[in-house]
């Protein structure tokens, strides 16, 4: 049950990611066709106003097509039609005229010509499978060369449909902070909320291990009196060290331990969690961007040390952030809302990487495009596209081959 909550969340961030662009792209004129939550085959779509909007048969995320990302070229054309022409020689002279507007540049031009090749099309019978091309070659480049087109837009419209998808993973940790913040997250107290019951699968908490419960208050560590705020960063601070607390219980004052805490995810820890004293609506905001701010900071510093060649250790795959989140699920909702905050706060920034096919490397062109006045050809497009799928594909291979290490 966990693993499918784990899943569902990550879903959930994909969905707003897509929402954001797919808004944003509406509030700007650029029309999106499609929106999904889920991906294809559909279970259920309806059209209206001329936006597709449907239920996808994988329940993974969603998806919004935004028309004409990338300016046309006759590459695009030869692409789509070539099953056509293999079936229909006549058809070459259309298909060619389309070739030509678009090598010189004539939008006006090609969008008559693209018309007549759709009613050429529509004279010949074709395959299923030369059909469904042309039909699907005919949408796109209507779309590309249209009004509402991507690549035609102001810099400005095509910055804000852009980034808005990160804006808003990171608008959604920020609330999920701000929450936690004003309920039991804002100021920690000396009362022991849970125990987990292990830290690594198949071993047993540090804490359990010494009977550590639900309710006791911590007043000492290794035998000096400890104020509430103290309590995570003394034993992050351990190194490791034998640590033994004093607790208050019903009444009593106990002595548990000795026990080490354990590394997990780079902090000591003994596995257990203070309840928390709520902050006022303007403090756990005023809160939630300052820790936004430094864990987007140590995000960044992460992503510097892996091209220095360190860091390795610190990437993960969708299991790794499944399995964390499974067992934040495990350990509580609060537990859980915490991660899937820093999750989403991380398919932010990792988004916002200036590499083709991500969403900063769209950004990054948009700018260099707006500063020169000019488009920066299809070519250059496609050539840094393949090197950014290069480098996501090694870092998800880089953070599979560590997930499969930890589960061995």
């Amino acid at each position: 049950m966990s693993i499918a909550i784990a899943i569902l969340g990550l879903a959930l961030l994909v969905l707003v990611h897509e929402a954001g662009h797919f808004f944003a792209s509406l509030a700007v004129g650029l029309r999106p066709r499609r929106f999904y939550v889920g991906f294809p085959p559909p279970l259920v779509k309806r059209t209206r106003n001329g936006i597709e909007y449907g239920v996808g048969m994988i329940p993974l995320g969603g998806f919004v097509t935004i028309p004409g990302m990338h300016r046309p070229i006759a590459h695009d054309v030869e692409r789509r039609f070539h099953p056509a022409l293999s079936e229909a020689p006549s058809l070459a002279g259309p298909v060619d005229r389309v070739k030509r507007a678009l090598d010189v540049e004539d939008w006006d031009g090609a969008s008559v010509a693209l018309e007549e090749l759709d009613v050429d099309l529509r004279a010949h019978e074709l395959s299923p499978g030369a059909s469904s091309a042309a039909e699907k070659g005919v949408r796109e480049l209507r779309d590309a060369l249209g009004p509402d087109a991507y690549w035609k837009a102001t810099t400005w419209r095509r910055l804000v449909a852009i980034g808005a998808g990160p804006a808003a993973n990171i608008a959604l940790t920020i609330v999920l902070f701000a929450v936690l913040f004003m309920t039991v997250a804002g100021q920690a107290t000396r009362t022991v909320a849970a125990v987990a019951p292990e830290l690594e699968s198949g071993r047993r908490s540090p804490a359990r291990a010494i009977g550590l419960e639900p309710g006791d208050r911590i007043v000492a560590i290794n035998g000096e009196r400890i104020a509430a705020g103290e309590i995570a960063d003394t034993i992050a601070g351990s190194n490791g060290a034998m640590l033994t607390l004093t607790v208050v219980r019903r009444g009593e004052e106990l002595r548990l331990g000795p026990v080490a805490p354990r590394l997990v995810d780079g902090r000591y820890r003994l596995g257990f969690g203070l309840d928390g004293k709520g902050l006022g609506f303007f403090p756990a905001i005023g809160r939630s961007f300052e820790v936004t701010g430094l864990v987007s900071a140590e995000i960044a510093k992460s992503l510097g040390r892996l091209v220095t060649g360190d860091g390795r250790n610190e990437v993960s795959s969708p299991i790794g952030i499944t399995r964390a989140s499974s067992d934040a699920v495990e350990r509580g909702t609060d537990s859980y809302l915490w991660v899937l905050g820093l999750v989403s706060l991380s398919l932010a920034l990792l988004n916002l990487l200036p590499l083709l096919p991500l969403d900063g490397g769209h950004i990054l062109f948009t700018v260099i495009e707006g500063a020169r006045g000019k488009f920066v050809r299809r070519e250059v497009y496609e050539r840094v596209s393949v090197v950014g799928l290069a480098v996501v594909l090694l870092l998800f291979f880089v953070g599979l081959s560590n997930d499969i290490g930890k589960l061995s």
